[in-house]
């Protein structure tokens, strides 16, 4: 008898084994709060994931810490495709601030590119300039008058307007808020003078007419906004600062179970709805080999480091 349950068990081990993949709920974890860029994108591919897949794709808001902590807690799950974590430009800032160990890295394997957005330069709707050369004349003629807003120190919007002050030459105050919301509420307001943040965030303040639009942070402009100049056409030449977002795994992912994750969110980024999605949101698919997302991932983390270290921004 003995023997008999022990076949069974075994049997039924094998037969828990062989489920095929997924067999239980994905969870995405997405390091920051809801509302943000990383959340709309996350959320989106999400709902999608979870109908190709057949099991619910939990999202799971871990922000905090400039996004560190959801980042680590997703490195301490197991590597069995049931948990992933959505990542943007936020995670090599972090390595450039020194937030995260650059060999942090190599704890995860690259699943999917899925977007990517420029940043987007905008003001006040009050505030006396209509181009981007305007408050750029603006700022040089009033050194250290004119205020930016940032979500916060180490942010996108941090380092994106220190990029955008060294490349323009010019002198203004970069305010720290405690996030995006705050900041733009004090630059709507006309507390403060300009903010370099995400498409996504600022676009629908722009339409509404509250914030002018004056430079895209892109190589080229943007089909939502088709009359704002990109900042190298304005004059301002190297200060493109993109954000950008896409799903990694903890390393040690079974192939199969990436080959079918990836195949999936293929299919969703190749849907016209997805396009259309990405498009009103002022971004565009950004579809790459899981190799080539990795090699933007190590240029994006490059780049941001000199960034940090030729502004001498301290990490805090």
């Amino acid at each position: 008898m003995k023997h008999l349950v022990l076949m069974a068990f075994l049997v039924l081990a094998g037969f828990a084994h062989a489920q095929p993949y997924p067999s239980k709920p994905v969870r995405l974890i997405i390091p920051f709060p809801p509302g943000g860029s990383n959340d709309v994108v996350g959320r989106v591919i999400a709902t999608q994931l979870s109908e190709r897949l057949g099991q619910t794709v939990l999202v799971d808001n871990r922000g905090g810490a400039g996004g560190t902590i959801g980042i680590n807690a997703a490195a301490k799950s197991a590597a069995d495709g049931y948990t992933v974590l959505l990542i943007s430009v936020g995670y090599p800032l972090s390595i450039a601030l020194g937030w995260m160990p650059p060999e942090s890295l190599q704890w995860f394997v690259p699943v999917a590119s899925l977007g990517t957005g420029p940043s987007l330069l905008v003001v006040p709707a009050a505030l006396p300039v209509k181009s981007l050369q305007e408050l750029v004349a603006l700022a040089r003629s009033k050194p250290g008058a004119l205020n930016a807003a940032s979500a916060g120190a180490g942010s996108f919007q941090h380092l994106a307007t220190e990029l955008f002050r060294m490349q323009a030459g010019i002198d203004i105050v970069i305010v720290q808020y405690k996030g995006g919301g705050p900041a733009l509420t004090d630059v709507i307001a006309g507390q403060v003078q300009m903010n370099v943040g995400s498409v996504v965030q600022n676009l629908p303040h722009v339409r509404s007419g509250r914030l002018r639009a004056l430079g895209i942070g892109g190589a080229s402009r943007i089909s939502v906004l088709p009359d704002v100049p990109t900042f190298a056409e304005a004059g301002v030449q190297g200060a493109e600062a993109n954000n950008w977002w896409g799903i990694v795994a903890p390393a040690g992912t079974p192939a199969p179970v990436l080959s079918r994750l990836r195949q999936e969110i293929a299919a969703i980024l190749d849907a016209a709805d997805t396009r259309k999605r990405f498009e009103l949101e002022g971004a565009e698919v950004l579809r790459m080999s899981p190799a080539r997302f990795g090699e933007l991932i190590d240029a994006e983390t490059a780049k941001w480091t000199r960034v940090v270290k030729d502004a001498k921004i301290k990490a805090e």
